[in-house]
């Protein structure tokens, strides 16, 4: 469960993402919940506004939709709620971005990440892993190598920022960042136990943004405004 930062967030971003941590296994249960009312956004925020600390301050408005793109097993598109709240002090708002999101991403993070994995067979195999993963994607799904080589940077320089945080659970002493975009990528992967595309991806997302209270993968608004590399 989320829990509000000690200091208030930066009050120069209009508008911030914060991480919902959840157990959902696929984005349509998520959605199910959130049209059903079953999703008690208040206690997961809890009685302070994370943007000024007061208590009692926030009140939610209305939600703001965005995509998300599936490709394992299957290619699925589908637009998702994104609960958001508006702080009556700064009048400024936040939202809640499920953790199965990445900030600013159609593609899910379980997308980004079985692609990847993908790729990664083809490229041990001696093959070029970002044509591998391109041709065993759906077509409908518009993914491109060209796309798969900036999901490989984006997720290489996410785990280079986390690397600090993630080794608190798991072994990384062997990483090498001088040895090659997917040779990096194979060794965080084996240390977290991705050899196969796995269902307890979010398992992994949850444990880094309970801890840190942030996105593993990709920059929130807040971020972005502040000028932070991926």
């Amino acid at each position: 469960m989320w829990k509000p930062q000690t200091c208030p967030l930066e009050e120069k971003a209009a508008t911030i993402q914060l991480p919902y941590i959840n157990s959902f296994g696929c984005m349509r249960q998520y959605q199910n919940a959130f049209d059903s009312g079953k999703i008690d956004f208040a206690s997961v925020i809890g009685p302070v506004c994370p943007i000024c600390g007061k208590a009692q301050c926030y009140r939610e408005i209305s939600p703001y939709k965005r995509s998300a793109i599936d490709l394992f097993p299957s290619f699925r598109k589908q637009s998702i709620s994104i609960a958001r709240f508006l702080c009556r002090k700064r009048q400024k708002t936040f939202s809640l971005l499920p953790i199965q999101l990445i900030p600013y991403m159609q593609y899910s993070a379980s997308a980004v990440i079985c692609t990847l994995i993908v790729g990664l067979k083809h490229w041990q195999k001696g093959e070029k892993g970002f044509w591998g993963a391109f041709i065993e994607a759906d077509p409908e799904s518009l993914l491109s190598p060209w796309l798969v080589f900036g999901w490989l940077k984006m997720v290489g320089a996410a785990l280079r920022r986390c690397h600090r945080s993630l080794c608190r659970w798991y072994e990384l002493e062997s990483i090498s960042t001088v040895a090659g975009r997917w040779q990096e990528i194979k060794g965080y992967f084996h240390a977290f136990g991705w050899a196969e595309r796995r269902s307890d991806l979010n398992a992994h997302i949850c444990r880094y943004s309970r801890a840190t209270r942030n996105f593993l993968f990709g920059n929130p608004s807040q971020r972005r405004e502040a000028g932070a590399s991926p």
